[in-house]
């Protein structure tokens, strides 16, 4: 297995395992079948920007797991700061994964989040494929305290292994970690919009756009409402060359 002591990077004070998507892939695998509980999380320029001003959430990607380089942005900081990280691990894709390998083991997934009837979909639109897939429960992202209790004591209930959370950052990997006793021995990872694409409802960039670091430029075209967030990338490119100079002066 992996040494992730000796694979990872530090980017804006977060540590980022330099892995595949393989590997990434057997790490989860292990952390499943372990029995233990396990929370995940798949970091990108704007979660890191997040966490610059939102302690909790820097403290919450210090106690991850694992936390895996999901955006271009990651793959650009390791190449600036003269680190590599060998490719991107795109949450879409290891979630995806996941699921194959929870029907191929036979591991129960729950799936929580998203608009109403949006999980139930990209649900349902995976069991069409996989006719044996494991379901262990779906809910939407929108419940009071009531409600969470039951979706809490069902996650249990149902032996759920998986549980893909799709809130958006860091309102995912605040809840997985508020969370992560009361849950039982899941692995856990934020998914952000990730369901919208396996419902059908949103569409990833074309596979060469995605090679060619992007899939960010897609999505504004998609979603032309995302050039506020869009911002933060220049931003945070001046934050990784501020941060790499204030490291080599120490």
């Amino acid at each position: 297995m992996i040494d992730l002591v000796k694979s990872s990077h530090e980017v804006l004070d977060v540590e980022i395992a330099a892995v595949t998507m393989e590997e990434t892939v057997a790490l989860c695998a292990s952390m499943v079948e372990s029995g233990r509980p396990h929370f995940i999380a798949t970091a990108n320029a704007e979660m890191l920007m997040m966490a610059q001003k939102d302690g909790e959430l820097r403290r919450i990607l210090g106690e991850c797991d694992l936390v895996v380089p999901d955006g271009a942005g990651i793959l650009w900081a390791g190449e600036a700061l003269g680190v590599e990280f060998p490719e991107r691990v795109a949450g879409a894709d290891l979630a995806e994964r996941l699921l194959f390998l929870a029907e191929e083991r036979d591991w129960p997934v729950y799936f929580l989040g998203g608009a109403p009837g949006v999980a139930a979909d990209a649900a349902a639109h995976f069991r069409k494929e996989k006719k044996n897939f494991p379901l262990a429960g779906v809910h939407d992202g929108y419940f009071d305290e009531e409600e969470e209790k039951k979706i809490l004591a069902e996650i249990r209930r149902s032996g759920a292994r998986l549980l893909f959370v799709g809130m958006g950052v860091p309102k995912q990997e605040k809840w997985l970690c508020r969370h992560r006793d009361e849950l039982g021995p899941v692995l856990g990872m934020g998914i952000g919009g990730v369901f919208d694409i396996m419902a059908g409802r949103l569409t990833r960039a074309p596979l060469w756009m995605q090679k060619h670091r992007l899939e960010w430029a897609y999505r504004l075209f998609l979603q032309p409402s995302r050039i506020g967030r869009m911002m933060a990338l220049p931003k945070y490119m001046l934050a990784v060359k501020r941060w790499k100079r204030k490291r080599s002066a120490q």
